[in-house]
């Protein structure tokens, strides 16, 4: 195998593994650096209902680039001299876009809907990962703050 190979191989496992680490936090119990210390607004109310939902992943220039460079390495080893160029190029184009699509499909997650009756008689609904089971007629705390809410027990 040419070293040029073995280096786009690598190159693209390198990319793979990127991507896996790029899965957004959207659950309700992570939290981002900003909103450590801010307070929260605290409501209570009753869930009443759970809906599952499909939250799309991210759709940063990582996937991208490294889909796009490894593309072209690897298409530009399939040949010399100017082929090998149109090759590198064409290939960078079409790795480029399969890695953005591979980052979408690895960061997209499963969430809830979860609305939510509060005990003012209002409705809110929020839309969170699901790493947390909510049932309908179960008692849940909505916190507020800073743009962003979520449901917890």
């Amino acid at each position: 195998m040419k070293r040029t190979n073995i280096f786009a191989v690598a190159l693209m496992y390198l990319s793979i593994t990127v991507l896996s680490g790029c899965a957004a936090g959207l659950s309700g119990s992570d939290y981002s650096r900003d909103q450590v210390r801010e307070i929260q607004s605290v409501r209570t109310g009753v869930v009443e209902s759970v809906r599952e939902v499909k939250i799309e992943g991210t759709r940063s220039k990582i996937g991208a680039v490294a889909g796009g460079v490894a593309g072209g390495l690897g298409a530009s080893t399939a040949a010399e001299g100017r082929l090998g160029v149109i090759f590198g190029v064409l290939g960078a184009l079409v790795g480029g876009l399969l890695g953005q699509a591979a980052e979408q499909a690895v960061t997209s997650t499963t969430g809830h809907e979860i609305t939510v009756r509060l005990d003012n008689g209002s409705m809110v609904s929020i839309t969170q990962a699901a790493d947390e089971e909510f049932k309908p007629g179960e008692r849940v705390r909505i916190l507020s703050g800073g743009g962003v809410s979520r449901v917890s027990h």
